[in-house]
């Protein structure tokens, strides 16, 4: 018995059924690490292992969906394409954030509670009719965006520390003359030509065309002279329009409406700013008086300069624009044309010139009021709209026709025999039950719907629609005795474009031959022109057409081109080419300086921030993702 016990355990069966006792102790054993290690990742993304949450994508996107109908009221529709957007957005914002908050843990960047206070502060949505601090206002904000204060001002640090992250980086830019001016000499570069215009409307009256040409003419173009497809549907339509005539706004919702939405109603001060940056306080002092005496710009920006700093145009901003809130005290305490005295930030010394000011305005409740009752119908018909969808389908599936669940649920209905583009064999423009900006969308979804599916709701970028296809008419060729005079005038611009075709094409060959154009066209019994100082920008009114400025800029001298204009050819021969001349446009100059200054500091931000991205293994959960952008 012993030994027949041995000899089983020896064979690959036994074997086999031990590993599997083993394997079935060691699972048991560690149950909670194997359910650990096999259980589906619920996060949205993951930064350098850190987990973005569900949740947290689920409040962004829910912020995000709520400020877009807010912002396009009666147009906001919840479609799906909208919602996989706002999806990607929210989750790649959030990722952002993210890593710079990594960064900013790195960098050992600390924003005092003063600062996040200060602030809060300053933003005037939240400040009352005194000017002053409104904690209700600041309340209302909270409530509608789905903020919790502590939440809230968790993004304002995170926000602050990102925009000295942001600064920091930026203050590295440069517009130096080694980019600038061969740039300027390029932009500024002219020409000036040899230009034979050939409009379709002065080629030669061509022969009568026989009818055997027309004919042919007719069968070889068939997309001009055929009748396009239509489609005979039946279409029910639930809109937030159309529900929101059911819903009522109590003036006390309008009211507090107003107090929460108050920043969207209020213009802040915004000023035209430039500033110097200087590393040492002492440089600031003197460009600040050299300021004040009436130093232009450019001059500043060349002293800046030499003293290892620099210039630059701000541009129209509000206080928020300055995240420190000494440079924005300065900013905004200073008069009109005047300039500060130099104020220190963790980037150096700072001078403000202000240019410009542009005062903050309100706009009172009276004033908004029917906006904010249009928005806050819309809202609640968005809330209504869902529910009701569900029990439209239901109807559907249980056999009702679109005609039932219309009147049953009071959705928009009607049936209509059109064009893609909406209009009946006469090219009259159909009755739609969607507003003018809903046409096109609902339109594209009666088109692809195929003929005998059953009607089922479907949420478009029309609001929830049930299409019901009855017939499709194909385009088919219309008979050639029916549009014969189309047929005949089309004929005829073709005849005249092609004549005007080999004209420009005979004077192309003569330049290549070696005449002028001015001669070759003099032969031909064409007029030329001599036009001098073209440009690379198309000018409305040029006497040059604007489809020669791209071929005409890839020509040396004595070369010449053809191109099809809008009402004919144009032939053009380069006779001299004239660069620009940084020497000679210092303004130009500086000009350009500053916009590459401002280019080279966007695209460093860019590369920084991708770099960041890249170092910080961020990985995108798509299955999450999914369901974040689901209804």
């Amino acid at each position: 018995m012993l030994t027949a016990l041995r000899r089983l355990a020896g064979t690959w069966v036994a074997k086999a059924l031990f590993v599997l006792l083993i394997l079935s102790f060691a699972v048991w054993g560690i149950g909670d690490t194997a359910k650990n290690l096999f259980a589906p990742d619920t996060s949205i993304a993951r930064v350098g292992g850190q987990p973005v949450t569900l949740e947290e994508g689920q409040a962004a996107m829910r912020r995000e969906m709520q400020r877009l109908a807010r912002e396009l009221g009666p147009q906001f529709e919840n479609d799906p394409r909208l919602r996989r957007l706002v999806a990607e957005r929210a989750v790649d914002q959030l990722v952002l954030d993210q890593v710079l908050r990594a960064e900013a843990e790195r960098l050992k960047i600390a924003v005092p509670d003063s600062a996040v206070r200060d602030f809060v502060f300053s933003i005037q949505g939240f400040q009352g009719l005194d000017g002053r601090f409104s904690q209700a206002a600041f309340q209302n904000f909270l409530r509608s965006n789905d903020l919790s204060e502590p939440g809230f001002l968790a993004l304002i640090r995170a926000d602050l520390a990102r925009q000295q992250i942001a600064m920091a980086v930026r203050s590295g830019a440069t517009g130096p003359d080694a980019l600038a001016k061969p740039l300027l000499r390029w932009l500024e570069e002219q020409r000036s030509v040899t230009l034979v215009s050939l409009p379709a409307a002065a080629a030669p009256e061509p022969a009568a065309p026989e009818e055997a040409q027309l004919r042919r003419f007719h069968e070889n173009n068939p997309e001009r002279f055929s009748s396009p497809e239509y489609r005979e549907a039946t279409v029910a339509v639930m809109t937030a329009e159309l529900l929101s005539r059911e819903v009522e706004v109590t003036e006390a919702e309008i009211a507090a409406a107003y107090d929460a939405r108050r920043g969207q109603f209020e213009t802040p001060e915004r000023r035209r700013l430039a500033q110097a940056l200087l590393p040492e306080e002492e440089k600031a002092r003197e460009i600040s008086g050299a300021w004040t005496t009436g130093a232009e710009f450019e001059a500043i920006a060349a002293q800046a300069q030499a003293a290892g700093g620099q210039a630059l145009e701000l541009g129209l901003v509000d206080r928020a624009g300055l995240p420190v809130p000494e440079l924005a005290e300065a900013a905004f305490g200073a008069p009109e044309g005047s300039v500060t005295a130099p104020v220190q930030s963790p980037f150096g010394w700072h001078v403000f010139k202000v240019e410009a000011v542009e005062p903050g305005h309100s706009r009172p409740l009276a004033e908004v009021r029917d906006q904010l009752r249009r928005d806050l119908a819309q809202e609640k018909a968005a809330d209504i709209a869902f529910e009701r969808a569900n029990r439209v389908e239901d109807a559907l599936a249980g056999g009702a026709t679109l005609a039932e669940v219309a009147q049953r649920f009071g959705l928009g209905l009607a049936s209509f025999r059109a064009d893609a583009n909406g209009l009946d064999a006469e090219g009259r423009p159909v009755p739609l039950p969607v507003i003018e900006a809903a046409r096109a969308p609902l339109l594209r979804a009666v088109f692809a719907t195929d003929r005998g599916a059953a009607p089922r709701l479907q949420e478009t970028e029309a609001g929830f629609v049930a299409i019901e296809i009855k017939d499709i008419a194909p385009p088919a060729l219309r008979p050639f005795e029916t549009v014969e005079a189309a047929v005949r005038e089309a004929w005829e611009a073709d005849a005249r474009l092609r004549a005007q075709e080999e004209r420009a094409a005979a004077l192309l060959a003569a330049t290549r031959e070696g005449r002028t154009l001015a001669a070759a066209a003099q032969e031909a019994g064409l007029g030329s022109r001599e036009v001098g100082a073209v440009g690379r920008t198309p000018r409305t009114g040029a006497a040059v057409p604007p489809e020669l400025l791209g071929p005409l800029f890839q020509l040396q001298p004595n070369e010449a081109t053809m191109v099809r204009t809008r009402d004919g050819f144009a032939v053009a021969q380069v006779l001299e080419i004239t660069p620009g001349n940084p020497e000679a446009d210092t303004a130009g100059l500086d000009r350009l300086r500053r916009e590459v200054e401002q280019s080279v500091a966007e695209d460093l931000e860019v590369q920084f921030l991708a770099a960041l991205r890249a170092r910080s293994d961020v990985r995108v959960n798509p299955r999450m993702l999914d369901a974040l952008a689901q209804p």
